[in-house]
C-alpha cells in the first residue's frame, strides 16, 4: 500500500520584497521549499517561516468550495479539449483556483506527475466529493476526461444557483428580523423607561401606567441596569445553539418538509441536486445502480431518500426500471413520465441534464413565491416587535388625553 500524500500545511512567514521592504503574511504549502519557490515567483524572498496548526489556520479536508470546482473544472475542459497535457493543465489550473485551495490542486498535479491516474489523486487528497471523484474515475476509462470535466462545470454552477438561492432564502428574512429586534431593544433600553417616566410625572402619584408599559419599561430598566447578565445570557443561549446544532438542523430540516410552500421548495432544490449529480455520472459512463448509490447520498428529503433507496435496490433485484419509476411519488407524474420514456428511448441522460435544468428554474420559481409569502408575515412580526413599543409608549399618551378632554 503506496503511504498517503503529505497534506498542505499552513505557514506564517516573512519575506522581503524587490524593494527591501518585509511582509508578513500567512500561504499553505506541502513544506517550506515550496513556500520559498511560491514566494520568488512574487518576487520575494523567504527570510523565516513558522508552521501554523491546521484549526488555527482554518484549514479543512473538506472538499473544494463550489466556487473552485467549478474554476478547476472549466479549465480542465477547455485545456484537456485542446490537447494540453493533464500536467500542464493542473499547472495552470492552480492559479486559478483561491490561495486556499491553490496547494492542494498542486498536490493533486504532483500525485499524477508521479504516475498516480487524475480520481485516485483528488480522492487522495480529498479535492472533490465522492460524487464528481466517481465521474473522473469513469471518464478515464471511455478516455473522455474533458467532456467529463465539462459536464461537471455545468453541474457546479447549477449546484452554485440552487445554493445561492437558497442562501436568499434564509438571509432575505433573518436582516428583516434581526434589523427590526435590534430597533425594538433600543426602543425598549432607551425610549420606553424614559417616556414611562415622564408619563409617571405627568400622571401624578395617585395613577399607574398601563400594565404594558410599566412591564415593558421594568425590562427595558433590568436589561440597561445588568448588561454583563444579559451579555452572559446571551452567551449561554449561543453555545447552546452552538453545541445543540445538529439535533436543531435536524428539526429544522424536518419542519422544512412539513410547512406548506416551503416543503414545495425544499423538494425541487433535492430534485434538482439528485438529477444534477445523476446526469454528471451518466454522462461520465458510471453505471446506473453505482450511480443511484452515489447520487442517493446527496439527498436529505426522508421520502425522496427512501423511495430513490428502495428504486436503488430493486433494480440492483432484477426490477424493470420504468416500472419502478412510476412508484416514486416523491416526484411529480410529469417527470417520473419523462423518465419512463426516456428509458424506453434509451436516452436517461439527456433526461438527467433536462430535469436537472427544469427543477433549477422550478427553485428560483417557488423561491420567489415563498419570498412573496415571506414578505406579509415578516410585516406582522416587525408590527409585534415594533408595534408593540409604540403601543406602549401611546397608552400612557391617550390617557392623559382622554383625563384632559374630560
Amino acid at each position: 500500500m503506496q503511504p498517503s500524500a503529505a497534506q498542505p500545511e499552513s505557514f506564517l512567514f516573512i519575506a522581503a520584497k524587490v524593494d527591501g521592504k518585509k511582509t508578513l503574511g500567512m500561504r499553505s504549502a506541502l513544506d517550506e521549499g515550496l513556500l520559498a519557490r511560491e514566494l520568488s515567483k512574487q518576487k520575494m524572498v523567504l527570510i523565516r517561516s513558522w508552521r501554523v496548526p491546521g484549526w488555527l489556520a482554518g484549514q479543512s479536508d473538506k472538499p473544494l468550495s463550489l466556487k473552485d470546482q467549478a474554476e478547476l473544472t472549466v479549465q480542465l475542459s477547455q485545456l484537456l479539449s485542446r490537447g494540453v497535457p493533464l500536467v500542464e493543465t493542473l499547472e495552470v489550473t492552480a492559479e486559478a483556483v483561491s490561495s486556499k485551495s491553490k496547494p492542494r490542486v498542486e498536490q493533486v498535479r504532483e500525485l499524477v506527475r508521479q504516475g498516480k491516474s487524475f480520481s485516485d489523486a483528488a480522492l487522495e487528497t480529498k479535492t472533490f466529493d465522492n460524487a464528481t471523484a466517481a465521474v473522473f474515475r469513469a471518464s478515464e476509462k471511455t478516455g473522455d476526461l474533458a467532456g467529463s470535466a465539462d459536464q461537471l462545470a455545468k453541474n457546479a454552477k447549477r449546484r452554485i444557483k440552487i445554493k445561492e438561492t437558497a442562501q436568499t432564502l434564509m438571509f432575505y428574512p433573518l436582516i428583516v428580523l434581526t434589523i427590526s429586534m435590534m430597533v425594538g431593544v433600543f426602543m425598549l433600553v432607551f425610549v420606553v423607561p424614559q417616556v414611562a417616566e415622564a408619563m409617571k410625572s405627568a400622571m401624578g402619584p395617585d395613577r399607574d401606567l398601563p400594565w404594558a408599559t410599566s412591564t415593558l419599561a421594568s425590562v427595558g430598566i433590568f436589561i440597561r441596569s445588568n448588561p454583563l447578565l444579559i451579555f452572559g445570557g446571551i452567551l449561554v443561549v449561543i453555545t447552546g445553539i452552538v453545541l445543540a446544532r445538529k439535533f436543531i438542523a435536524g428539526a429544522v430540516l424536518k419542519l422544512s418538509h412539513i410547512i406548506p410552500v416551503l416543503k414545495d421548495v425544499t423538494l425541487a432544490q433535492e430534485s434538482a441536486r439528485f438529477f444534477s449529480v445523476m446526469a454528471a455520472l451518466s454522462t461520465g459512463g458510471v453505471p446506473l445502480a453505482e450511480a443511484l448509490g452515489v447520487a442517493n447520498s446527496t439527498i436529505h428529503h426522508t421520502k425522496l431518500r427512501k423511495q430513490l433507496d428502495d428504486l436503488r435496490q430493486s433494480l440492483i433485484d432484477g426490477g424493470v426500471l420504468r416500472v419502478l419509476i412510476d412508484r416514486i411519488e416523491a416526484f411529480p407524474i410529469g417527470t417520473r413520465r419523462l423518465l419512463i420514456a426516456a428509458d424506453r428511448a434509451g436516452n436517461l441522460d439527456a433526461a438527467f441534464e433536462s430535469l436537472a435544468e427544469d427543477h433549477t428554474e422550478q427553485v428560483e420559481r417557488l423561491s420567489s413565491r415563498l419570498l412573496a409569502v415571506l414578505e406579509p408575515l415578516l410585516i406582522v412580526a416587525i408590527f409585534i416587535i415594533i408595534g408593540g413599543m409604540i403601543l406602549a409608549i401611546m397608552a400612557p399618551m391617550l390617557s392623559l388625553s382622554r383625563n384632559a378632554f374630560a
